[in-house]
């Protein structure tokens, strides 16, 4: 068999040289201007910064999660007697690769202002990326108690759910969640694009897209998960339930004098308290989905709802199209969106 592979490669060798290369190095050539082209135009021409590796990223977050959780995603023969020894020694390899990777984003950032020819405020101070990561060290209890209400709201709220454990290594949403979690932290202290490319780490692996500048209380719940986008000025409330397919979106892009994109302003949904979004809904702009609401699958929802109310697809198309109704007390639970806007 040996034989009959090598055969076969010194024939393909032998084609390969009758018809000649395959303009490999023209190609190179030609990517080679195309790459320099781009440089030029971004003012980087002169030693590029480099940027921080998704993959070590991989690394640092299966690290940080078994640290968090060494019993159920540490190592599988791991004793008791050994557990603090292995989260100090797996939390020491995993902050080491995390500080290389603060030190990258960080000469990237500052060689980014110093191409826009920004000042730094006065307010923005820089931190070290030693300094940086002993502040997300300090998080990571605080993390460890919010994944905690997380994952019993997630088993507390799926019939299917036979344990605590099972939630923990199962659910894509947990998954998502804890990246988020993560990402959240390092997102505010400054790290952007590091978790920006943590969340899409979870992001290609389950198909959650959590952006890490959106803020969630505990007990934050996504059952199934695929599809469900929650954008970066988005704020959820405690004990909120998501079900597949559910975009808390921006409505619409406002732009400046020149046509840009006005950045950073608040364009995502605020869901209060005790809500339940499930599959397909989709809910835009800066509107607030009032505590205890449930909104039912596909609907499309671009206005504030009072709390307690139930909005389903019927009552959607039923509603004007411009309607906007007034926060009220709970007691609208039975009540349709066209009765609510017609008693405000």
């Amino acid at each position: 068999m040996m034989k009959n592979i090598k055969h076969n490669l010194d024939i393909g060798s032998a084609e390969f040289s009758a018809n000649g290369d395959l303009g490999i190095s023209q190609i190179v050539l030609q990517l080679r201007e195309l790459r320099l082209t781009s440089l030029e135009s971004r003012k980087r021409r002169d030693k590029p910064p480099k940027l921080p590796s998704r993959k070590v990223l991989q690394g640092v977050v299966d690290g940080l999660a078994a640290a968090l959780f060494p019993n159920r995603l540490g190592l599988p023969d791991l004793k008791d007697e050994g557990i603090d020894y292995f989260v100090g020694h797996t939390l020491d390899v995993a902050l080491r690769e995390l500080l290389a990777q603060v030190k990258l984003e960080l000469d990237f950032a500052a060689d980014t202002r110093s191409q826009l020819q920004q000042k730094q405020s006065s307010n923005d101070s820089i931190k070290t990326p030693v300094a940086t990561v002993r502040e997300f060290v300090k998080q990571l209890p605080a993390v460890r108690v919010l994944l905690d209400t997380d994952i019993k709201a997630a088993y507390e709220g799926d019939p299917a759910a036979r344990s605590i454990d099972e939630v923990l290594v199962c659910y894509p949403g947990i998954l998502a969640t804890m990246h988020y979690r993560l990402a959240h932290v390092l997102h505010g202290l400054g790290l952007a694009l590091i978790a920006r490319m943590i969340s899409e780490i979870a992001h290609s692996a389950t198909g959650i897209d959590i952006h890490p500048g959106a803020t969630i209380d505990e007990s934050f719940f996504i059952d199934h998960g695929t599809g469900v986008v929650i954008g970066e000025t988005a704020i959820i409330g405690k004990h909120v339930r998501i079900y597949q397919a559910v975009t808390l979106g921006a409505k619409r892009f406002p732009t400046d004098e020149e046509g840009n994109l006005i950045k950073g302003n608040a364009r995502h949904p605020i869901v209060e308290d005790d809500v339940v979004i499930y599959a397909g809904a989709t809910v835009l702009g800066r509107i607030t989905i009032g505590r205890g609401s449930a909104i039912g699958g596909n609907v499309w929802l671009t206005h504030s709802v009072p709390e307690g109310s139930n909005i389903t697809q019927a009552q959607m198309l039923a509603a004007p199209l411009d309607a906007s109704p007034h926060h009220t007390n709970v007691g609208n639970e039975n009540k349709s969106t066209q009765e609510i806007l017609q008693h405000h």
